[in-house]
């Protein structure tokens, strides 16, 4: 009788486990509208051929990045107010201007690209279908990467009333076949652009003020956060933005 008593009452428990759904965490971003460019030609190793004369970036800085953003340390628990902080890593053009992007540093196992895309200030996405083109800056920015801090692109002229966002996309490069692959998860400096549904982890980018020579580093975290593999350490690619008005 207890064999059968065990055996009956198992059987709802079985059923309702069974119907239970696993929750939601996060939902991939569909980017099928976007077309995919590079800004130039770049070699095997996907260094880029339009590098332009390297910025000298100082020991201090990296010694600075470093010291903020430690490998594998949780940037919610060692510097939570760079999360809080909403001023967005998008770019806004208030006039005429060249503008350029300056590598300053990665730390990731991942063969990530970097790339970007633009949107009217006035009107920024709301959807991955609102984007239309992604450019390669750096093909291959994350590990085995052929770049050295310092290495410039000037990513072209852009008209006021225009954003830049940045994107990282996860594991782009394929170093066997020396090609990108644009099907991977893009992580985006535009919250809303990125998977997750808590919007406390939408956030895939935060700034670093470097006051002592005027630069402000974006850096980007390329795992769903969401992931038990993600570190939530933000240095998976580091870099910073610099213009001439026209």
């Amino acid at each position: 009788m207890k064999i059968n008593t065990y055996i009956t009452l198992s059987i709802p428990l079985f059923l309702m486990s069974a119907c239970q759904k696993d929750e939601v965490l996060s939902r991939p971003v569909d980017f099928s509208a976007a077309s995919y460019q590079a800004l130039g030609s770049y070699d095997s190793l996907g260094k880029p051929n339009y590098l332009l004369t390297r910025d000298k970036v100082s020991p201090d800085m990296i010694i600075y990045l470093k010291s903020t953003l430690t490998e594998k340390s949780d940037v919610r628990e060692t510097h939570p107010e760079l999360l809080t902080n909403n001023t967005p890593a998008d770019i806004a053009i208030t006039q005429s201007s060249d503008v350029f992007i300056t590598f300053t540093y990665q730390n990731t196992v991942y063969a990530n690209a970097l790339a970007f895309y633009t949107y009217p200030t006035n009107t920024p996405p709301t959807t991955g279908k609102d984007i239309k083109s992604i450019t390669y800056i750096f093909p291959n920015a994350g590990a085995g990467t052929p770049l050295k801090p310092g290495d410039k692109v000037n990513i072209g002229r852009f008209e006021p009333g225009t954003s830049i966002g940045f994107v990282v996309l996860k594991g782009a490069w394929n170093a066997n076949t020396k090609t990108l692959d644009s099907k991977v998860e893009h992580f985006c400096s535009s919250d809303i652009l990125n998977p997750e549904i808590d919007t406390k982890l939408k956030k895939h980018s935060v700034m670093l003020n470097y006051a002592t020579e005027n630069k402000t580093l974006i850096c980007l975290e390329n795992t769903d956060r969401t992931s038990d593999k993600c570190d939530n350490d933000f240095n998976d690619v580091v870099f910073y933005v610099t213009s001439t008005p026209l």
